[in-house]
């Protein structure tokens, strides 16, 4: 009961008492219905415009209508497949797994588990996580129509109108999603990508025959009463929840307001929805470029979401504000020193879902180049990437660089979202010691991360699900697959429920410094606040200049009695690496099974290598003993 009490007053204390506040009001508000009272089921038709009232007043966007539209003709032979799989009725989730959902699917079946929910059900009384249902976001996959791009681009690139197929899809979800019921209006973010996706393919079938009046009024009416719910739930976003949900919530209500200016309501939701995008990307990505939710994917889901806010809002001349532009510019200078030039990868570092909102390519979902590369000609810079997607084309760019991204240097330091990088020819090292003043989803400070001739040597183990074994969240989520230091297998934070940490890791110090020889990385943060008081972790990393070799010495200040220091390194099986113990009685290296999910929903078995000791010290020799070559050539801009 008292370690309940402490937990509590410690998430009170991380969380602040705002965010306390909401939460206990808002589950107040749904348990008595107050909530569900203010998101109207069967709402209504509102009396809106035509589909020549739209087409006259809408505002500009990327491009006009599919006539206009940039992009060489290059009908692929990967477009081809995935076409062809989708007509068959299979359809691919995450950017990774494909399941045979049929050609009817209901839009409320997991694929996964076989569970349908209750479309009559209110939104506020579906479950986000249930073991029955399943991951819900099986579910979302689909609905957020992310798949619109790879049909409209067969489309484009081989002269075959899909306009059928796309408006047969979104008449089929209108139909079978009643407003407000069911899973798919479980969350705005969801919503709020799926009103974007219609109205990019709104532009594209502007001129369709399929585009009828009564098609569009249908659209309109549900684009209409989405926003709706988007606008009046914006608070679970902002407060609850404040990472990349209300980041794309906000845009999606901006970028509305500007489409949709003769409809008044979402004029004015457009114009608070600016407001607040400013307002976000500014707490959210901090001064240096780093981003709140300490993920690579999830950044990548902000360079998406700028690369349209800022293109949209100049096409319409309603301009955001500078500090957009410049937490825009930081960002791209961050990921793209985080890429491992040779694949255009970065560290799977940090919560990944698989998502990957606006595929306009061909490239593999773990490949940045394309998405870094369109905020970088919308911010007419140069980012050295060598990236000729069509996604510029689509977005009706034209690259005109005026300033290049400086890549020069070999040692690169984010203090405020706490991150350190060696970059050198053949290596990249990536090293994690930040501070927590939002809510971590991992525990993996002190992480560190080996690129070597663009194999991922040293890796992080990933997400896998967000709703899965207790055992495996606990994995993958915890300490155990990342590197760096447990005691006796315990976590450097205290798991709670779901998202929930307590206990955050703190950074003490952080320094990165760099000699005619050697790169040296020393930092401490405080951590295992649930196993004892004042226990610090001291990490101290030498790299040989021009070497794939690295010293890597871990200290446990105010160890407590009877604790083992596990050194953790998390190496693909293949992987040649020598690990050498450097003590008095040497230290031997145990491997036990560990796992590696590269996108969401998959998994595959990798090796864990354990070094403990008894004693607070473990300084450990690595060594990457054979060559990882491959074909891909290296990007410019070292």
């Amino acid at each position: 009961m008292i370690n309940k009490f402490k937990d509590r007053v410690n998430l009170a204390q991380n969380m602040g008492w705002r965010y306390i506040r909401f939460r206990g009001c808002y589950e107040v508000f749904r348990r008595t219905g107050l909530l569900k009272n203010k998101f109207p089921l069967s709402p209504v038709s509102k009396t809106a415009g035509s589909l020549e009232q739209w087409k006259e007043q809408a505002g500009n966007f990327f491009f006009q209508n599919k006539r206009n539209i940039n992009v060489e003709l290059k009908p692929s032979n990967q477009l081809k497949e995935w076409f062809d799989k989708y007509r068959l009725g299979k359809f691919v989730f995450f950017n990774s797994l494909t399941y045979d959902i049929g050609l009817n699917y209901d839009w409320v079946t997991n694929p996964e588990t076989g569970f349908k929910y209750d479309i009559r059900k209110h939104w506020t009384e579906v479950a986000d996580f249930s073991r029955e249902a399943g991951d819900i976001k099986f579910v979302w996959e689909k609905s957020r129509f992310s798949f619109l791009y790879d049909l409209i681009r067969f489309d484009y690139h081989f002269q075959q109108d899909c306009s059928g197929i796309v408006f047969g899809e979104i008449l089929s979800w209108i139909k079978n999603n009643p407003v407000n019921c069911g899973p798919n209006y479980r969350c705005s973010q969801e919503i709020s990508l799926r009103v974007l996706n219609w109205i990019f393919a709104l532009y594209y079938y502007r001129d369709s025959e399929n585009l009828s009046e009564d098609v569009f009024a249908q659209i309109e009416y549900s684009i209409y009463w989405q926003l709706h719910h988007v606008y009046h739930n914006i608070d679970f976003s902002r407060i609850a929840v404040r990472n990349n949900h209300a980041l794309t919530e906000t845009l999606a209500l901006f970028i509305a307001g500007m489409l949709f200016p003769y409809i008044p309501e979402v004029k004015a939701w457009g114009q608070k929805g600016k407001k607040w995008f400013e307002e976000e990307l500014s707490y959210q990505v901090y001064e240096d470029g780093t981003f709140l939710q300490f993920s690579m994917n999830y950044h990548r889901v902000v360079i998406q979401l700028l690369t349209w806010g800022i293109r949209l809002s100049e096409i319409n001349k309603d301009p955001l504000l500078p500090i957009v532009y410049e937490r825009a510019e930081k960002s791209l200078f961050f990921l793209r020193t985080c890429m491992d030039d040779y694949t255009g990868r970065l560290p799977n570092y940090g919560a990944n879902d698989g998502a990957l909102f606006f595929k306009l390519n061909d490239r593999g979902f773990p490949d940045f180049r394309p998405q870094l590369n369109g905020l970088a000609a919308v911010l007419h810079i140069d980012a050295g990437l060598n990236s000729t997607e069509e996604d510029l084309g689509w977005y009706g760019l034209q690259p005109e660089y005026k300033k290049s991204l400086d890549l020069s240097s070999i040692v690169y330091r984010f203090p405020k979202g706490g991150y350190y990088l060696i970059r050198e020819q053949d290596t990249l090292t990536f090293i994690r010691c930040g501070n927590h003043k939002d809510r971590p989803s991992q525990a993996d400070n002190l992480h560190m991360d080996v690129w070597y001739k663009g194999k991922n040597i040293l890796l992080d183990g990933g997400s896998y699900k967000y709703n899965t074994t207790e055992e495996l969240a606990r994995y993958f989520f915890g300490t155990a697959s990342h590197n760096t230091v447990l005691l006796d297998e315990q976590d450097q934070m205290k798991k709670g429920g779901r998202f929930i940490w307590f206990y955050w890791t703190q950074c003490k110090k952080a320094e990165l410094r760099e000699d005619a020889e050697r790169i040296n990385f020393s930092g401490t943060i405080s951590a295992f606040r649930q196993l004892g008081k004042n226990i610090d972790h001291q990490r101290t990393i030498i790299k040989t200049k021009g070497k794939p070799e690295w010293i890597i010495e871990d200290h446990i200040k105010g160890l407590p009695p009877g604790r083992t220091i596990i050194q953790n390194w998390n190496q693909p099986s293949s992987a040649d690496i020598s690990y050498a113990s450097e003590a008095e009685e040497p230290l031997h290296p145990e491997i036990a099974k560990g796992w590696y999910s590269s996108q969401y929903g998959q998994k595959e078995e990798t090796k864990r290598v354990i070094i403990s000791s008894a004693t607070n010290t473990i300084k450990t020799r690595i060594k990457i003993n054979s060559e990882y070559l491959i074909n891909t050539p290296i990007l410019s801009g070292r």
